[in-house]
């Protein structure tokens, strides 16, 4: 069985991606999974999709912890411990990313005894429009790798699944496919297939538990206008950022203006103040952070030790 995740930001196209892998497997007789988990719904936040395929039925579910294909279409989330982007990677693991950086570099900061690839395209982008562009790359580039898709196989499930969207985009996804799938051709059938995974080798994740609250605590009827404040969505955090003030640079004008929920706001010293009743933990802050003055702090951790958030 083939078993891949693809890891990114949403809006890259990472969904879309998942779904064209994985009609590209059916169209070569593969039975497949295919499916996208989220965090925080939005653009910009981490998320990531999967796949499965294999020849017989598929008796496996949930999220897959040994990868035979690891795709990052952003570089940005590898250090993100949240984005779980490294979880499962062993020597068998082929890890693709979307990166300027040289393959060699990524092997010496990662530690990997695995395969590590760069995509081989040029993948630079004019506007925040073109971002799905990178998904469809990445599908090209995976397809190549796995080695069973055929160019025109690909072709064909660009179309089924991005025709509704017109002949344009269909086109323009077409040309960044296929260019990603003849530039890989000197690793075609690299992934290899996954020995089958055993319930006895099954270990249960480190739950959090949630205290239980009644419905009319946890879920208001808010029907006035203007009220989304009074909604604190940083419950949904599993990992917070915190500001190390004495390294910060006070470029707030990056952190502020990236954060998808515009939880960042700057005080009377112009430094940034993160309002956590609305920060989601999506991390983005953390991953542009020019003087790397924000570091991420899992929750339940935070909890234990609230002491260590610094103030300015």
């Amino acid at each position: 069985m083939y078993r891949i995740r693809l890891h990114g930001r949403g809006g890259q196209g990472i969904k879309t991606s998942s779904r064209i892998l994985g009609t590209a497997f059916f169209g070569e007789g593969f039975e497949v999974q295919d499916a996208p988990v989220y965090g925080a719904e939005r653009r910009g936040a981490p998320m990531f999709a999967y796949v499965r395929a294999a020849r017989g039925p598929i008796q496996e579910r949930g999220l897959i912890t040994h990868p035979d294909l690891v795709i990052v279409a952003d570089e940005s989330l590898v250090p993100v411990a949240a984005a779980n982007v490294l979880l499962g990677v062993t020597p068998h693991t082929v890890l693709l990313i979307n990166s300027p950086v040289p393959a060699e570099e990524w092997r010496q900061r990662l530690k990997l005894a695995g395969p590590i690839m760069t995509l081989p395209v040029a993948t630079e982008v004019s506007g925040r429009a073109e971002l799905p562009l990178v998904g469809a790359m990445c599908a090209g580039a995976a397809a190549r790798l796995i080695g069973v898709i055929r160019r025109e196989t690909l072709s064909e499930a660009i179309r089924d699944e991005l025709g509704s969207l017109g002949e344009a985009i269909v086109t323009r996804n077409l040309e960044h496919a296929l260019a990603a799938y003849d530039a890989a051709a000197s690793q075609a059938g690299m992934v290899r297939e996954g020995d089958v995974i055993g319930a006895r080798d099954y270990a249960r994740p480190e739950w959090i538990d949630v205290p239980f609250e009644m419905a009319r605590i946890t879920a208001p009827d808010i029907h006035a206008p203007a009220t989304s404040v009074l909604t604190k969505t940083g419950a949904w955090r599993t990992t917070r950022p915190v500001i190390d003030y004495e390294r910060c640079h006070h470029c707030t004008w990056v952190c502020s203006t990236l954060c998808p929920d515009s939880a960042i706001s700057v005080d009377a010293a112009g430094a940034p103040v993160i309002d956590y009743d609305h920060c989601k933990g999506c991390l983005v802050c953390v991953a542009v952070c020019p003087p790397h003055a924000i570091r991420a702090v899992p929750e339940q951790q935070f909890q234990q030790q609230p002491t260590e958030a610094a103030t300015p």
